[in-house]
């Protein structure tokens, strides 16, 4: 499917919170147009709207049902984004990190081996990319990068690993990751990084957010 922008779907998401779709595929540009949306419910600060979460292709806003109803939210929501989505979205601010990656992981040759690549290639294309953070998820700084060279495509593995350590440097499907916490896992292992992904005495604990920009940079074992 060619991925596309939809007009916004606003429905409601339980009792206290409103869904906005705006597409219907994991893509770069949907994704900006998320975080454009994003940035402008922040900066318009609703009474009553507690939290604005981007991800792939929607957002979910969330509010205190005590302080307007569905229907009320759902019109201030589309009343903002009307406006945001007026002109061609820009990119909301976002920041650049660069992460240092030793590329030494366990899956570094059969990544190479099943995709016909070498070692060398392997590397280099993981690491010549500008990535964006899409969205965050599964673990506490567990950032989702978009979007990986298709050369470096591959499925999860068949059988996921029950550790993969903090630190790890991972691709599946069009993505890459580093996995913050030690956690089970079953992207292919890359390499690793000392750069903490999270920690709970940092504020903000997570390194990444939703919005910014990623690129890898090889270090020496």
């Amino acid at each position: 499917m060619t991925p596309r922008a939809v007009a916004p779907a606003l429905t409601t998401l339980g009792d206290s919170a409103i869904l906005v779709t705006l597409g219907d595929s994991v893509a770069r540009d949907v994704n900006r147009r998320v975080h454009a949306c994003a940035a402008a419910m922040r900066e318009t600060r609703v009474p009553g709207v507690l939290d604005v979460v981007p991800a792939y292709a929607s957002l979910a806003v969330h509010y205190d049902p005590s302080a307007a109803t569905a229907d009320e939210m759902i019109a201030t929501v589309r009343a903002i984004l009307s406006r945001a989505l007026a002109d061609e979205p820009v990119s909301a601010e976002s920041r650049l990190v660069t992460i240092p990656v030793r590329y030494d992981g366990p899956d570094l040759q059969p990544v190479a081996d099943a995709t016909g690549l070498s070692v060398e290639d392997v590397i280099a294309r993981h690491s010549s990319v500008e990535y964006a953070v899409y969205m965050m998820g599964f673990a506490p700084g567990f950032a989702y990068l978009g979007e990986l060279d298709p050369a470096l495509h591959l499925p999860r593995r068949d059988t996921p690993r029950t550790r993969v350590p903090r630190g790890s440097v991972a691709i599946a499907g069009a993505q890459t990751a580093v996995y913050p916490l030690e956690t089970p896992g079953g992207w292919h292992i890359l390499g690793s990084t000392g750069l903490p992904l999270f920690d709970a005495r940092r504020d903000p604990p997570a390194l990444l957010r939703a919005g910014d920009r990623v690129r890898f940079e090889r270090v020496t074992p």
